[in-house]
């Protein structure tokens, strides 16, 4: 889903903010544009805090609950915050914030990503999803 417009962009975060996205458009891309958006604006430490509690409060107000294989997962949603941070640095200068956004998309878009380094049951595990744990296959530094 690539974004056309910089008010698509806000219009998305207004509407996950809100609560009001719905849970169809709450997928992958989203959550990447999310992260993008929030680390473009606050240190990552304020960052991770703010994603972490809106994911977490659009999922209380979604009825999205946290179990084995659904809801909040904490190391996905970090592994994708270092990612993002780790790529904005080196996204080029000149690039607007629909540029950026387009560009992780297209970098990042296959949500299998973080298979390249935690195995599966590692990253699926209770352990995985209610805190962080470090890869298994390879650094992610």
């Amino acid at each position: 889903m690539k974004s056309q417009t910089v008010g698509e962009i806000e219009s998305l975060i207004a509407a996950f903010e809100n609560c009001t996205l719905p849970r169809d458009e709450w997928n992958h891309h989203a959550h990447l544009t999310v992260a993008l958006w929030y680390l473009t604006r606050y240190s990552e430490a304020e960052a991770t805090n703010c994603i972490r509690d809106r994911i977490q409060h659009y999922n209380k107000v979604s009825g999205i609950q946290t179990s084995n294989d659904s809801g909040y997962h904490e190391t996905i949603t970090l592994f994708w915050i270092r990612i993002i941070g780790r790529y904005l640095p080196i996204a080029r200068q000149d690039f607007s914030l629909l540029d950026i956004a387009n560009e992780c998309i297209k970098n990042y878009g296959d949500k299998s990503f973080p298979l390249q380094y935690y195995s599966r049951d590692r990253l699926m595990s209770w352990q995985a999803r209610i805190s962080w744990i470090e890869p298994n296959l390879k650094p992610l530094d």
